[in-house]
C-alpha cells in the first residue's frame, strides 16, 4: 500500500499530543533532515531497519518506503495508539512498546543478514544506547543516529583534543564514523537548546585493533580518562598489578607513563593493555 506523507506538526495537533520533558522528546519537522537521515543510512529493500524512538512516525514512514521491514521501539504509552493508527496497516511495520535499554535486539534481528539502526535519540539516553548496541555485539551493519552535537564531536574525536575520551575509543574500536549533517534547533518541536548532528557508525568486520583481553582494554581506557589531568601512571593504579610489573608493561608497550590518556592512539591503548594482560597472567 502507498504510505501517506503526514507532517509532524499536523499529527501532534491531530492527536493533541503533549510532549514529555522526562523522555526528552523533540520531534523533527524538517523534511530535508528526514530525507538526509534515510539517504545517509543507505536504506534499501534488503534491510531490516530498527528504529528507536519513532515519535509520531514521520521518519518511520520514510524508512518504510525503502526498507524490507521496520521495527520501531517506543517507550511512551501515549505514542503507541498514534503509531498504530498511522502506520499499523503497513505489512512491513512492527511496533515494540518497550524501553530500548531493556530490549534483547537478537530477538528482533533473528536470521536477518542486513540490519541497520536508525534513530533520533533522546539526548539523555544517547551514550547508554550506543554502549549497549556496541558492547553486546549485535549484528548491525550501521547505526545512523541523530544526537547532540557535542556527543557527535566526542565520538568523532582524535587524540590530543578535549573531546577525545572513552566514548571516542569505544565507538572507534567497533566502527568507522562519519558526519551526515548538522541539524539546527529550529528543525524540531519543541525547540531544543542545543544543536544536533546526524552521525553514521559503520560496524567494522573486526575491531580496529587486536587486543588480548577486551575487558581489560576498556578498563585501561576508563582508568586513563577518569582523571583527565593525571598521568597514565596515576590513572592505571586502580588496576591490580604490582609497581614492578606495571613498569615492565609500560616499557614493553614503549609508552611513557608520564603521558596523559588523551595523547594515546587506539593502537597505543591496545599495546598497553596487551602488555598489562601478559603480566597479569604470570
Amino acid at each position: 500500500m502507498d504510505i501517506k506523507d503526514v507532517k509532524t506538526q499536523e499529527l501532534v495537533k491531530k492527536y493533541n499530543f503533549k510532549f514529555s520533558k522526562s523522555l526528552g522528546q523533540n520531534f523533527l519537522i524538517d523534511d530535508s533532515v528526514l530525507e538526509d537521515i534515510v539517504n545517509g543510512a543507505d536504506v534499501n529493500s534488503e534491510d531490516l531497519v530498527i528504529e528507536i524512538g519513532p515519535g509520531v512516525g514521520t521518519l518511520t514512514a520514510q524508512i518504510l518506503k525503502k526498507a524490507k521491514r521496520v521495527v520501531s521501539i517506543e517507550l511512551d504509552s501515549d505514542l503507541i495508539p498514534i503509531l498504530q493508527a498511522e502506520l499499523g496497516e503497513n505489512q512491513n511495520f512492527q511496533l515494540v512498546h518497550k524501553d530500548a535499554l531493556k530490549v534483547d535486539f537478537n530477538e528482533i534481528i533473528g536470521d536477518e543478514k542486513s540490519v541497520k539502526l536508525v534513530a533520533n535519540l533522546p539526548y539523555y539516553v544517547t551514550t547508554p544506547i550506543i554502549a549497549k548496541l556496541l558492547n553486546e555485539g549485535y549484528n548491525f551493519k550501521s547505526l545512523t543516529i541523530m544526537i547532540q552535537k557535542e556527543v557527535a564531536e566526542r565520538i568523532n574525536a582524535e587524540p590530543n583534543c578535549k573531546d577525545y575520551g572513552a566514548l571516542s575509543l569505544l565507538v572507534q574500536y567497533y566502527c568507522t564514523t562519519s558526519i551526515v549533517r548538522k541539524v539546527a534547533p529550529s528543525c524540531f518541536i519543541p525547540r531544543p537548546k542545543v544543536e544536533s548532528t546526524v552521525i553514521k557508525l559503520e560496524k567494522l568486520e573486526k575491531p580496529a585493533v587486536e587486543v588480548d583481553n577486551e575487558k581489560l582494554f576498556f578498563e585501561v581506557i576508563r582508568a586513563s580518562f577518569n582523571m583527565r589531568r593525571k598521568t597514565l601512571w596515576n590513572g592505571v593504579k586502580s588496576i591490580s598489578l604490582s609497581k614492578e610489573l606495571m613498569e615492565k608493561a609500560f616499557e614493553d608497550a614503549k609508552i611513557d607513563p608520564k603521558r596523559r590518556g588523551e595523547t594515546l592512539s587506539i593502537q597505543e591503548f591496545a599495546n598497553l593493555s596487551n602488555a598489562i594482560n601478559k603480566y597479569m597472567k604470570n
